[in-house]
């Protein structure tokens, strides 16, 4: 099976099924001789590999993402059996190594159908079920949760990148590059969220949900849990629900006006930005991108219409 293509300049070239199996053999003697095949996935953080029938190792493949195992290793068991949909499970853990830069888990291997892959065909059902996902996590004590990534202002995350996207994009005749920064600029005057920080997944992308016969079943991916504003876990509405499935996922998700419109602020900025980074790097992921900036705007012009 072929080495794993690197998306960032930092990625380890080898990340393949012979190194794999050298690891796991040399950290969980128990699981040696275990066949390993690799998961096929438009993650860009993140490569997994099936170990067995029953587990699956996960490594980093950027820096930033190991910092997230020792996060998941300690927070998943705690939030797992307070939230209504399935999610990882940890069983084992490795330290770098002179083979493996990084840390790295073993999981239980969760079945079901990638939905970058399968695309859900009961949106409603999904809609209900990852809306009370959310305000489930949201209800778990986060007193002692660290910041997640996505946790804070929009404007923090884009880090000035949007302007040029705009720009770009609207030059190339791909958006109404002035509905797109009147959108902005409405985000720039929303109030912010005035609770205090709630557990967020962060990362509620369609390739970090899983499907069983068309319905949503799993959530998977926590490196971007954490505590902040809630109102980037309500990206769904834009990344995967339609017009008609969206207002099930707001009234399970239980969330205000306020938090609503930063979420689909989280929903333009994420679109634009993204696509624009990676539409040659992941075409895949420059999809969903695509499909998320455009319904946060065509939503905007809904709302401003006369």
């Amino acid at each position: 099976m072929a080495a794993i293509t690197p998306t960032h300049p930092a990625e380890p070239p080898a990340l393949d099924t012979a190194l794999v199996a050298r690891l796991v053999a040399g950290r969980f003697p128990e699981w040696a001789g275990l066949p390993v095949r690799r998961v096929d996935s438009a993650g860009t953080d993140n490569v997994m590999f099936r170990l067995g029938d029953d587990l699956v190792v996960r490594l980093p493949r950027v820096p930033y993402a190991a910092r997230h195992v020792e996060k998941e290793q300690r927070w998943l068991p705690l939030l797992a059996p307070h939230l209504p949909l399935d999610v990882p499970l940890p069983v084992g853990r490795a330290d770098a190594s002179a083979d493996f830069p990084w840390p790295w888990s073993v999981y239980r291997w969760l079945d079901g159908d990638d939905t970058y892959d399968v695309p859900l065909t009961d949106l409603a059902h999904a809609a209900v079920a990852l809306g009370r996902f959310g305000a489930a996590l949201r209800a778990v004590d986060a007193s002692d949760g660290p910041a997640s990534f996505r946790g804070g202002h929009v404007t923090s995350w884009e880090e000035g990148h949007l302007p040029g996207a705009i720009r770009d994009f609207g030059a190339e005749g791909l958006i109404d590059a002035d509905l797109a920064t009147a959108s902005w600029e409405a985000v720039l005057r929303l109030p912010q969220w005035d609770g205090p920080p709630v557990w967020v997944h962060g990362d509620l992308l369609p390739g970090n949900l899983l499907g069983r016969g068309g319905r949503l079943s799993a959530v998977i991916d926590f490196g971007g849990v954490g505590t902040g504003d809630p109102a980037c876990d309500t990206m769904p509405a834009w990344t995967l629900f339609t017009a008609d499935t969206r207002p099930l996922f707001r009234e399970a998700a239980r969330v205000d006006d306020a938090t609503w419109a930063r979420g689909r602020g989280w929903a333009l900025a994420w679109g634009l930005v993204t696509e624009h980074y990676y539409r040659e790097r992941n075409p895949v992921l420059a999809a969903v991108a695509r499909r998320t900036r455009t319904e946060a705007l065509a939503e905007y012009a809904g709302s401003t219409a006369p």
